[in-house]
């Protein structure tokens, strides 16, 4: 199996690379200003990196022309630029399917605007952010330009974190701050989602690369919580004092952004053999 991870250095990207790595594949990745073998993360060492710029047109061609993969996961992250996260996904997916690669799209929550709540495979983009809309946009491009690329749409991306919260996510890495009084702000209670851990996510992406499923995939969590809800299992996963993460409401805010988006998972979870772990189980204090 040769496989091109393309956000190689990014926290997901970095997991994803790790277990292509120790299944002995092939694998080339991609960065845009600093490779992950530069930071010494584990399975780094064993890829090829590719410095790729998302934003020029033809700099994929070429990539995908020096590594010639036969799989492809897309798991940059370009946050509201149009020009990385909707563009340069689209450019992905044309450079993939000139090349005939299989594809593996990955996408979010971001997408909905939490009107309705609970979503499965079948729902409709309605964003409500730049980012959601960035987001939406690539996903219909992906399918229309590679209709055989599996999209697969997740929710807060959660590590194993550690006693200073290096090793976590952005997540994790602000329950932290927000526990050491070294950064302002506010855990929201009624702002839901549905995380997942990083190694169930790259499981089960790594297993649709492989695969010749092709379509909408939910890789989320199994449990809904709210985002102070969250703060709190990693703060005792953590050995942090819990009480001191400060709890606010985003919808007593102007910040934009959907309140409650919960990603079904159950019909994609039927498809992959990877099992998708609640936080209420992967953040349990052993």
């Amino acid at each position: 199996m040769k496989i091109l991870i393309i956000g190689g250095s990014g926290f997901l990207g970095t997991e994803l690379v790790r277990r292509a790595t120790a299944a002995g594949w092939e694998t080339a990745a991609t960065y845009c200003s600093r490779p992950a073998s530069a930071t010494g993360a584990a399975g780094a060492a064993g890829a090829a990196w590719h410095r790729l710029d998302l934003r020029s047109p033809g700099h994929i061609d070429e990539v995908l022309a020096a590594v010639t993969p036969s799989a492809v996961i897309n798991a940059t992250s370009g946050g509201s630029d149009w020009a990385v996260t909707a563009d340069g996904s689209i450019r992905v997916a044309m450079a993939a399917a000139r090349r005939g690669c299989r594809l593996v799209h990955v996408s979010s929550d971001a997408v909905f605007s939490g009107s309705r709540i609970h979503y499965d495979e079948t729902c409709l983009p309605d964003p409500v952010t730049p980012y959601g809309a960035a987001k939406a946009s690539a996903e219909t491009a992906v399918r229309l330009l590679a209709p055989s690329t599996a999209v697969a749409r997740t929710s807060l991306i959660i590590g194993h974190g550690g006693s200073d919260g290096s090793g976590g996510s952005v997540h994790e890495r602000l329950v932290h701050a927000l526990a050491a009084g070294t950064h302002d702000g506010v855990l929201f209670t009624d702002d839901v989602r549905c995380p997942v851990h990083v190694e169930d996510l790259a499981s089960a992406l790594l297993e649709l690369a492989v695969s010749d499923r092709a379509g909408m995939f939910h890789l989320a969590g199994a449990d809904a919580l709210s985002r102070h809800e969250l703060g709190v299992l990693i703060a005792r996963r953590d050995g942090l004092d819990a009480a001191r993460l400060p709890a606010g409401r985003r919808s007593d805010t102007l910040m934009p952004g959907a309140l409650d988006v919960r990603l079904d998972s159950s019909a994609t979870q039927e498809r992959v053999r990877t099992r998708l772990r609640g936080a209420g189980e992967f953040l349990r204090v052993q």
